[in-house]
């Protein structure tokens, strides 16, 4: 196979940068694209791996509509693994979303490229397990245009990647982290029968558990030790430029909207940044003129990690809670007649969550009642204490904010007035060079105050409300001016900028993907479960590929009993400080055990010093 888009050859050092943000319903999508993002991805109908939050044909048609007048693109998550029966009702979902002119769909049935698809762009998503360079260049040789990478991977590792493949590179920027290899995670599967490749994850890596040692001596009781804290590379943005990405992702679709709009917000400032330095181009139009300051620490976290970008990080989970700490307030002074005096340089004000831990250990939060400087009184201040951390993981006034924000998204526009041979012509052109034209009417009447007049025109041209543009300059060639009023000029310059519109939609045209079947080697020969292959043509695929044993899914109920439940890079050991080193030749790591609340044991093995790799593997 060969790849070819809208018939041109592939070369990454010329893609634009794109900031992807998450879309929970279309009204989502919209806000960040108002607010900066180059792209969305939104939840198919079904089969998205966040079944919860799929969207209607109409929705999609209403997103794709108001992102493409900014060139911005949409991308649909059609991303579990399927069964027969499914896989064929998935192929009519991409047609019809082809139809609409969806810019891409993120798959990770191979079962799709086995398909009668159209012409549409393919995106392998994260679920593919995307974290080695002989794996991305498989994908790239079938013919997906890009790859979403493995959140664990370094930039090293990033940049072997680049050097070996040309396809654009997609990485997760912030949000959310999945303990596990992404596609390769069946513990809620193993437990109750719900599964992350199945869009419906129960998240047992945010449940807390005990952990034991062989002899059955408990290390730590009722910690998330499977939590970890949400990815911020915010950093690391011209590092990941210079390592080859390509497109930069926010996690969030079960976020709200104030979510949306604070860290796309956020993010678009720092790609600017980079992009402006570096004499880069972004992937759509228009400037984001916004109306507060983004700050990511007050939106939901769990608190920031850099994961293993550079090397393997340090105080990567959140064992304390796994739900949002937010940001870092201070301490607790004293407690003087009922007030907290806190040591804090952050203005609070009633209304605040703050959350904590209690004496007894348990993570709790609570609401303040009233301030006065930085003596607060709290709605129920139990279990704190002179030394108690703070954090707020509600700020009242930022939320009031984000909630009263009028940013905007304008894309640059310039009007031209001349004279010419039969009469005058008046022209508006955008930034990205689509111009409109028509006559500006004689009217028998010439301005009394030529200069004046003028003034008027322009203002009233420079008048665009609530359209999508924005006037930079108007150029009047021309000192016989008949005079109109302001009416006839405003109905002149919405007649243009309708027209421009309609011009931007009218002339954009999805980028498409021409794939020819090849028989490309797989990188490996046999596939157990965590192939997850569940229907024929996705079997079918990787016979075509070279791969000769094949294991059916763990989701065609396969037995999970013995078998690994979830590898991860991370390790429980090394983030406790219980790592021992390298070992010696020969030598294992003895296991430990997880027990959740209610008594489900669970057997962790390590895998120290395999090809770098160290982490562990859970079995069920």
């Amino acid at each position: 196979m060969y790849l070819s888009v809208n018939g041109n050859n592939v070369n990454h050092k010329h893609y634009p940068i794109e900031l992807l943000a998450p879309a929970r319903t279309a009204e989502s999508g919209i806000i960040a694209i108002k607010y900066g993002a180059d792209a969305v991805y939104a939840g198919a109908p079904r089969y998205g791996a966040r079944a919860s939050v799929g969207n209607e044909p109409a929705d999609f048609e209403k997103l794709i509509t108001y992102a493409h007048k900014y060139r911005a693109k949409v991308y649909c998550a059609l991303n579990t693994i399927l069964n027969d029966e499914e896989l064929e009702d998935a192929v009519s979902i991409v047609k019809n979303l082809y139809n609409m002119g969806i810019d891409g769909i993120i798959i990770q049935d191979m079962g799709f490229l086995e398909a009668d698809l159209p012409p549409v762009k393919l995106i392998a998503s994260t679920q593919t397990n995307n974290a080695d360079p002989e794996k991305v260049k498989f994908l790239e040789d079938v013919g997906f245009t890009r790859v979403i990478l493995a959140r664990e991977l370094s930039l090293h590792q990033i940049r072997e990647i680049r050097n070996k493949t040309t396809t654009e590179l997609e990485c997760f920027v912030h949000g959310a982290i999945c303990v596990g290899y992404s596609g390769q995670c069946y513990m809620s599967y193993a437990i109750g029968g719900r599964s992350g490749n199945r869009g419906v994850c129960a998240q047992p890596c945010r449940e807390a558990y005990s952990l034991t040692d062989g002899d059955g001596k408990t290390i730590s009781k009722n910690k998330y030790f499977l939590s970890l804290k949400d990815l911020c590379f915010e950093n690391k943005i011209e590092d990941l430029i210079d390592a080859g990405i390509t497109s930069f992702k926010i996690e969030g679709r079960l976020k709200d909207d104030n979510y949306v709009k604070n860290i796309t917000a956020f993010y678009r400032q720092k790609l600017d940044s980079v992009i402006e330095q570096k004499g880069l181009r972004k992937a759509s139009s228009g400037k984001v003129y916004s109306d507060f300051t983004p700050d990511p620490a007050k939106s939901f976290n769990r608190g920031f990690t850099e994961y293993f970008l550079d090397g393997r990080g340090k105080n990567i989970s959140s064992t304390d809670t796994p739900k949002s700490k937010g940001e870092y307030i201070g301490k607790v002074g004293s407690v003087e007649n009922g007030f907290l005096v806190i040591e804090t340089d952050k203005l609070m004000t009633a209304g605040d969550g703050i959350c904590f831990n209690r004496e007894s250990g348990e993570f709790s939060g609570t609401v303040i009642n009233f301030v006065d400087k930085n003596n607060i009184k709290v709605q129920d201040p139990t279990g704190i204490r002179k030394g108690t951390v703070l954090f707020r993981n509600f700020d009242k006034d930022f939320c009031d904010r984000l909630e009263r924000s009028r940013t905007e998204r304008k894309i640059g526009l310039n009007f031209r007035l001349d004279k010419t041979g039969g009469g005058f012509l008046i022209s508006a052109a955008d930034e990205d060079g689509f111009q409109v034209e028509s006559d500006f009417p004689e009217s028998g009447e010439t301005a009394k105050n030529p200069e004046k007049y003028r003034e008027i025109l322009s203002q009233s041209l420079a008048k665009l409300g609530d359209s999508i543009f924005r006037c930079c300059e108007v150029t009047v060639n021309t000192d016989a001016l008949p005079f109109h009023p302001v009416s006839v000029i405003n109905g002149i310059r919405r007649n243009l900028t309708d027209r421009l519109e309609k011009k931007r939609l009218e002339e954009y045209t999805p980028e498409t993907l021409k794939m020819e079947k090849n028989s490309v080697p797989y990188p490996s020969s046999s596939l157990d479960y965590r192939g997850n292959v569940m229907n024929r043509q996705a079997l079918e695929f990787y016979r075509r590929h070279g791969v000769k044993n094949i294991s059916p899914a763990a989701e065609t109920n396969q037995k999970m009993d013995g078998r690994v439940v979830m590898k991860t890079r991370y390790c429980i050991k090394k983030e406790l400080g219980l790592c021992g080193g390298a070992l010696k030749k020969g030598e294992e790591q003895a296991p430990l055990f997880l027990t959740d609340r209610k008594s489900r044991q669970f057997r962790v093995e390590f895998t120290c010093g395999q090809c770098g790799q160290c982490g562990m593997e859970i079995f069920g």
